[in-house]
């Protein structure tokens, strides 16, 4: 299989449309060749309550062609139509994947890698298919070319085009040596020069797997989906042997009672095969039976519209039981670069003195923090931009991770005013008083109080010093997001718990977690960490969700019931997890949660409907048509429907008829509001208990008004 070159179809709305429109005609005749060829026994089998419906049909057709009437031969299409349509709402819920997966196909092009001979040898490379790689092999892909295959850059820095993949039309930056390592063949070079290790085995690229998810190719059914079957099949049985039970009655209704209509009975015996199977369909669960598939299937698409892939159903299914919701601090829960947002000057420095110093000494600094105290600077106290060769005979110190701070050391007539001849340094309290002591100078206690006051507060200090003196704090401040908190809560209703994990010291994460309202939170976190307090959740009984995109969460990951792994991250984070989020936003973790609370309710709310109405069906079916054999039942027949064929005919078209109508609904889903589990019953039983009862008693007598119209029926 070639390495793609993909170009992302425009993205629906997320609005759980079909085609763009709910049950769209051009839809249906799409899904339609589909929906017969799941007509085929060895495929339905898995589906319990439909296979039965399926034989149902078989035997009445037989009996149809061997004993022809028009209410036989109306209950033979109207049962095969109610297995069609069960399989028209699977295939519906399909269509979408199924043509995603064929606009990536048809966006495949052939690429060529050049693949090193040596590793250790950049010089020597040859060049083959993309397809011919091999897991381990180097190749060398530079400014302009498709990247051959997924991997990992193991030498150089590159800006990469990933819109192909992610929709974003923003250019990436990925490096070797950290967490933004990983690259996916398919996706093109747009500046430098990288070497990529392949890490994918021959047509298993991410490219494939994506075709493969979004066309349901992989999909299994979950232990809920198999445990609903189980009942399902079980009610099936049960019903079933109620109904063969019935066959006998009018064997003794025509013996006490010549009334008895002879269409209920054959050849004088008893109950018809079309009449028993046909109150066998109308009883057993046939609704969510038929509705099932599609309801899982459609919360899997509802996830690849917001671009995440899910491995495995399972996984979406998880998402909706967690109860304990990790959730890394930095990029997550705070916009993930802190910002300058106080100069605190020590005693006898004026303000203006310090800003001044703290913008000379960020100029050499390239990380955001750095450059947030310039524009800090200038925004706040005026100054003018400056930039570093604009000052003569000056020596810039650029910010490292070895040495902790920046700074400059200036000439006497260097051109900054008060600070000329002095070197002046900004950076991590403990590394520049080490550099004021080694100059010679002293701290004050006051430094250290300060650095502990902005510290507990949830911020991290900068000192700010010159030669001999420290001048002042820089507070830099976490900024958490907005609406963080609000989400929080809306969590917290769900019933799930927020832990906030982060590297910084206790001080600073509990201002942080205090301000961003989660419920717990982790400091300090080690890989190790993370994974024990994993462990520790489950072992009560808790299903846990966390986020991700370094190998150091890879463990995580995999040990987390929900593990969504960052698209930008390396691949071992992208393998250890059970979903990949193409945005690579962590946020997101709290709408994949939504994304499976609305699955699991869709399924409780039509499992609910379909079982209301399947009671309210026997109710009003069963009086009308043995009212004749046991005269106390007329008390019952409220539907007062026309005749016991017309009753036995309206519910089977009925019962077709409900599972098109409820295709709408379990393809976009039941809305979800956050709400206890009672609450939640409790709205179930009486939106979707009671419309399940009473649809049935509307329905079928409306279908019995319109079939007394139908010659030979009234």
């Amino acid at each position: 299989m070639s390495t793609p070159v993909l170009e992302r179809p425009a993205p629906e709305k997320a609005n759980g449309r079909v085609g763009g429109h709910l049950l769209d005609p051009r839809q249906l005749i799409a899904s339609l060749p589909d929906a017969l060829k799941k007509l085929n026994p060895v495929t339905l089998w898995r589906n319990p309550v439909m296979f039965v419906v399926e034989i149902g049909a078989v035997f009445t057709t037989v009996l149809a062609v061997f004993d022809p009437s028009f209410l036989a031969w109306a209950i033979v299409v109207w049962l095969w139509l109610t297995v069609v349509f069960a399989n028209l709402a699977e295939a519906i819920a399909e269509g979408r994947g199924k043509a995603q997966a064929a606009t990536l196909r048809k966006a495949k092009t052939d690429a060529q890698a050049r693949r090193l001979k040596n590793p250790e040898d950049p010089s020597q490379w040859d060049v083959i298919r993309a397809p011919e790689l091999q897991q381990g092999d180097h190749v060398i892909v530079e400014a302009g070319e498709v990247i051959p295959g997924d991997g990992d850059v193991v030498e150089g820095i590159a800006s990469v085009d990933e819109s192909a993949i992610t929709g974003e039309s923003a250019p990436v930056i990925r490096e070797s040596g950290g967490d933004r390592s990983a690259v996916t063949g398919g996706t093109k070079v747009l500046s430098d020069r990288i070497i990529v290790k392949i890490m994918q085995k021959p047509g298993e690229s991410f490219v494939d797997r994506m075709i493969a998810l979004v066309e349901g190719a992989n999909r299994q059914k979950t232990p809920n989906e198999i445990a609903l079957n189980i009942l399902l099949a079980a009610l099936t049985i049960v019903f079933l042997v109620a109904t063969v039970t019935m066959q006998p009655l009018a064997v003794h209704s025509k013996a006490v009672n010549p009334g008895v209509p002879d269409s209920l009975a054959l050849d004088g015996n008893g109950v018809t095969g079309v009449v028993l199977v046909s109150l066998l369909v109308c009883l057993i669960p046939t609704t969510i039976g038929a509705l099932l598939s599609a309801i899982g299937i459609a919360g899997m698409d509802r996830l690849v519209q917001r671009n995440v892939l899910a491995m495995s159903g399972r996984a979406v299914e998880a998402a909706g039981d967690v109860s304990t919701l990790l959730l890394d601090k930095t990029g997550t829960i705070t916009l993930g670069n802190r910002q300058a947002a106080e100069f605190v000057p020590m005693d006898g420095v004026s303000e203006a003195d310090l800003a001044e110093a703290a913008q000379l000494s960020s100029l050499a600094d390239e990380t955001p923090e750095g450059r947030s105290v310039v524009v800090f600077a200038k925004q706040r106290y005026g100054l003018r931009e400056r930039r570093p060769g604009e000052l003569a005979h000056a020596e810039w110190v650029p910010f490292t991770a070895r040495t902790r701070m920046s700074g400059v050391n200036l000439a006497p007539d260097s051109g900054a005013s008060d600070l000329d001849g002095h070197a002046v340094r900004k950076g991590a309290a403990t590394a520049v008083m080490k550099w004021v002591h080694d100059a010679g100078g002293h701290t004050s206690d006051e430094v250290g109080h300060l650095v502990n006051r902005i510290s507990a507060s949830g911020g991290t200090p900068l000192v700010v010093a010159e030669k001999g003196r420290v001048l002042g704090v820089i507070h830099l401040k976490d900024v958490v997001k907005e609406g963080m908190r609000e989400r929080f809560a809306e969590m917290r209703r769900m019933g799930i718990r927020t832990v906030m994990i982060t590297g910084d010291n206790p001080l600073t994460a509990k201002a942080i977690a205090d301000e961003a309202g989660v419920d717990d939170f982790l400091a300090e976190a080690t890989p190790e960490d993370k994974l024990a307090l994993i462990k520790r959740e489950q072992e009560g009984g808790r299903l846990v969700a966390m986020t991700g995109d370094g190998t150091n969460d890879a463990p995580a990951l995999a040990q987390s019931d929900v593990g969504v792994a960052m698209n930008t991250g390396t691949s071992a984070a992208k393998e250890a997890g059970n979903m990949v989020d193409l945005d690579s936003n962590p946020t997101k973790l709290i709408e994949i949660v939504e994304i499976g609370k609305q699955l699991l309710i869709t399924r409780g709310a039509l499992t609910t409907f379909s079982i209301a109405n399947d009671i309210a069906k026997y109710f009003a079916i069963i009086p009308a048509m043995f009212a004749a054999v046991y005269p106390g039942l007329d008390a019952l027949n409220v539907m007062r429907l026309s005749s016991p064929q017309s009753a036995i005919l309206s519910a089977v078209i009925f019962n077709a008829l409900v599972i098109i109508a409820l295709v709408p609904l379990a393809l976009r889903g039941v809305r979800y509001r956050p709400s206890n589990a009672s609450k939640l019953l409790s709205r179930n039983l009486y939106v979707y208990g009671l419309g399940g009862v009473v649809a049935p008693f509307i329905g079928i007598k409306l279908i019995d008004l319109l079939i007394q119209l139908l010659p030979g029926m009234s």
